[in-house]
């Protein structure tokens, strides 16, 4: 089948056309998606696995120094939401944690982003060399600590 040079350029010209309206639409509606995607809270979940005896240690150290940095992030807007839980039953040791602290963030960018935690301590922590020092004792205790962020999974 020949085709003409002025049919070829008018199939050209028209898909170029469709293209100028098209791209445009799909870029709209990627972007319109991903703002959307921004706007989500997003949750992470932070487990603490402390020696055996010494998981009260641990919460009380951590309600006295850690807590109060985390209601100022919500205050501030940057989170909107902390909890903290603990298993009802023991479990074996290699799946044991003491207490999960779930903590939803504003959206997924500020989750990411850099944040200067330390002035936060600073200003509600005059006496830095306690904090500093009650902080690593905190730590010293525990066996394990991960991080995982969570995502939604749509099962509708």
């Amino acid at each position: 089948m020949k085709i003409s040079f002025a049919r070829f350029a008018a199939q050209i010209l028209l898909s170029l056309a469709a293209a100028t309206v098209w791209v445009p639409l799909l870029t709209g509606a990627l972007h319109a998606q991903s703002q959307a995607q921004q706007e989500k809270p997003f949750v992470a979940e932070y487990y603490y696995k402390a020696k055996w005896g010494y998981a009260d240690e641990f919460l009380q150290l951590f309600k006295k120094n850690h807590y109060p940095v985390l209601k100022r992030e919500i205050e501030m807007g940057r989170l909107l939401r902390v909890w903290v839980d603990q298993p009802r039953y023991h479990t074996t040791e290699d799946g044991r944690w003491d207490y999960r602290v779930t903590i939803v963030f504003k959206n997924a960018t500020v989750a990411n982003e850099p944040f200067d935690e330390a002035a936060l301590q600073k200003q509600l922590y005059p006496d830095q060399e306690t904090f500093k020092k009650e902080e690593q004792r905190r730590f010293e205790i525990l066996l394990a600590h991960w991080d995982l962020p969570i995502k939604p999974v749509d099962v509708q």
